[in-house]
């Protein structure tokens, strides 16, 4: 190969010896992401915020540093969890002032369109929104999506909204002790209305209802049997029902399940809360019926307040939730002693093997537990 092409470019077609070929040299592939933006991440990083700068930063809306505060609530780590209980502890004077609303259904029942057609109608009352979306996480991979911002895309950038999707890890309990955690950031950032979207109808709601003021189930008709809904211990905790999707040809079919529903609620006892559940029809694509349904939650907030339920009821949230942290607290402290991580395997290996009973072995380890506890 001659110096020329040596000097010139890589490609042996160029060399002088091949007369009639020349092959232009490519151009260098740009970097996949924007250098400036890059370097703005990398100083970002760099950056830490004292529990001082969270609060304050919270407090005047800042919500690249809630967005940082409520990741350091979300977080296993030892450390994070001491400053986010600080930042916790420091913004929860300023939270209790907003309307907390828990949003479930199965899932295909429209609730991520839904919420947007909602939260849209609820920003353009002039009020200020955060919805704590909990994104369920593979049992393979433990890894979520966290695609509910791409379904909420007017939402999604609305000056007076803000989204979290949280993923649930597996560990429902766990996530909303965090949401709850979360909500009272939010509260304490401005945000005078919280929607907390679960992941679908299972465990995950008698959590979420333990959190919020009101509780919405989302249906939609023609989906089977509208009766089965009165087995689900779901149809109890729910202070409204909205039927989804009434648009088009499904009309007829979302008022008859409307009609169903509502007459299954009589086979129910009273609420606590003197307030009687309603059955609703709406069309989160039309955006017909969103106004009743925020109208409603207003009338149930008004009538709450004036019985006193609605300030009973977040003191036994309160309560509720200071017996889950004690709980969870012990079962973390528990797994995370050596002496027990030291023996679970071992005591794992022998009830499989049908060697000692799995009630013995509970015993026995909780047992080494308390004893280390007494040596401290």
């Amino acid at each position: 190969m001659s110096d020329k092409l040596k000097n010139k470019n890589s490609h042996i077609e160029n060399d002088p010896t091949y007369k009639g070929l020349q092959v232009n040299s490519g151009i260098s592939q740009p970097p996949s992401i924007n250098p400036k933006i890059l370097e703005r991440l990398k100083k970002a990083k760099r950056k830490k915020y004292s529990v001082d700068d969270y609060v304050k930063g919270i407090l005047n809306g800042d919500r690249a540093i809630l967005s940082q505060a409520i990741t350091l609530i979300e977080s296993s780590k030892f450390e994070h969890q001491k400053v986010a209980q600080d930042i916790i502890e420091r913004c929860l004077p300023y939270s209790g002032k907003s309307v907390r609303i828990g949003i479930t259904g199965v899932p295909g029942a429209g609730k991520s369109t839904f919420i947007e057609a909602f939260g849209k109608h609820v920003t353009s009352q002039g009020n200020h929104l955060a919805v704590l979306a909990i994104d369920p996480s593979s049992e393979r991979s433990k890894g979520s999506i966290l695609g509910d911002k791409t379904r909420m895309e007017e939402l999604s950038v609305d000056a007076h909204a803000y989204i979290r999707p949280s993923p649930s890890a597996g560990s429902l309990g766990g996530v909303a002790r965090k949401t709850r955690e979360s909500l009272i950031l939010c509260e304490a950032a401005g945000f005078d209305t919280i929607l907390i979207e679960t992941v679908g109808v299972g465990q995950s709601e008698t959590a979420v209802h333990s959190m919020v003021d009101f509780f919405l189930l989302i249906k939609i008709a023609g989906a089977g049997d509208e009766l089965q809904g009165i087995k689900r211990g779901i149809m109890e905790m729910a202070d409204a029902i909205s039927i989804n999707k009434a648009d088009g040809n499904n009309i007829h079919k979302a008022q008859l399940a409307r009609v169903q529903f509502q007459n299954a609620l009589h086979l129910f006892p009273p609420s606590p809360s003197g307030w009687t559940p309603k059955v609703l029809t709406c069309s989160s694509v039309e955006k017909t019926g969103i106004d009743i349904i925020w109208n409603t939650i207003m009338d149930y907030c008004s009538h709450t307040q004036q019985n006193g339920y609605f300030d009973q009821r977040r003191s036994e949230q309160a309560k509720y939730w200071m017996y889950e942290t004690i709980n969870e607290q012990l079962r973390d402290g528990f797994y995370h002693q050596d002496a027990v991580k030291k023996q679970v395997a071992d005591f794992e290996e022998k009830v499989l093997n049908d060697e000692m009973s799995s009630f013995v072995a509970a015993f026995k380890l909780l047992n080494t537990y308390f004893d280390e506890i007494k040596k401290k």
